[in-house]
């Protein structure tokens, strides 16, 4: 069944000084199916962020339509959930607190199922005991186990993540793409992946959106052959690499295509 729908989006953004817009997607469709792990990668600057934020709500688009469920949005709304980059967690608040922040928000549950409910995603991304500490006892990868949790506690139909693991180093890194795909196959949600590394999109999803240069448009759509469970091992199977460098050399076409430096 189909949960998330793309037609035809199209966004420019004005530039001011310049007296000019600029055409940043163009003509963007495809679709994200209930329960399904999309991955989205392009060159910098192809849109890849922009659509995300269109997504959650949190910017306008300028034709087409973006619809859950069938229903058109036109703002935030508590179907929707972001992962950002950084976790943006609430110093003052515990880690309890901040988990419950976003449901606190959303006023749609009573306490009892709230206590329930960060007790189980703070269960959930292996977390269990560190429900009284705050956020700067906590590491990088931990701070942002912390921000997945409070996405999914929110119960969100749609969970958008925006490079969530870029900040982290490579090894933590590594380990929480592993938990990811343990969390999200407990907690069965519709995910919309951010990412510059064509390992990581390839290794978490389902399908795999290659996005062109500036003006971002679909430029293919790759299936994942590999069955799940999977592990980090995968990585380093022919099989995985040859379906990385296919990525990779469109990517690279076209950022050819417009003189820039390739970017994964």
């Amino acid at each position: 069944m189909m949960k998330l729908q793309i037609d035809h989006l199209t966004k420019r953004y004005w530039l001011q000084r310049e007296n000019r817009d600029v055409l940043a997607l163009a003509d963007v469709s495809f679709s994200v199916e209930d329960g399904e792990f999309m991955a989205i990668v392009g060159p910098s600057g192809c849109g890849k962020t922009s659509m995300l934020n269109i997504v959650a709500g949190l910017l306008p688009y300028d034709e087409g339509n973006v619809l859950i469920d069938g229903k058109r949005i036109f703002g935030p709304g508590i179907d929707r959930a972001v992962v950002f980059q950084h976790a943006s967690l609430l110093p003052w608040r515990t880690i309890a607190g901040n988990v419950r922040y976003g449901m606190e928000l959303q006023k749609r549950f009573d306490q009892a199922a709230m206590k329930e409910r960060t007790d189980y995603f703070i269960k959930l991304v292996g977390l269990t005991g560190f429900e009284r500490h705050y956020p700067s006892e906590l590491s990088g990868g931990m701070q942002q186990r912390v921000n997945l949790a409070r996405a999914l506690a929110a119960d969100p139909v749609v969970l958008l993540m925006d490079e969530p693991f870029a900040a982290l180093d490579a090894q933590t890194r590594e380990f929480m793409q592993a938990e990811l795909l343990k969390i999200w196959t407990k907690a069965k949600k519709t995910v919309v992946f951010i990412t510059h590394q064509i390992n990581e999109a390839i290794y978490l999803a389902d399908r795999v959106v290659v996005m062109s240069a500036r003006p971002g448009r679909v430029k293919d759509v790759f299936r994942v052959p590999f069955d799940r469970p999977r592990n980090l091992s995968l990585k380093r199977e022919p099989r995985f690499l040859e379906l990385e460098d296919s990525v990779w050399k469109l990517i690279e076409e076209e950022s050819e295509r417009l003189g820039m430096v390739a970017a994964v």
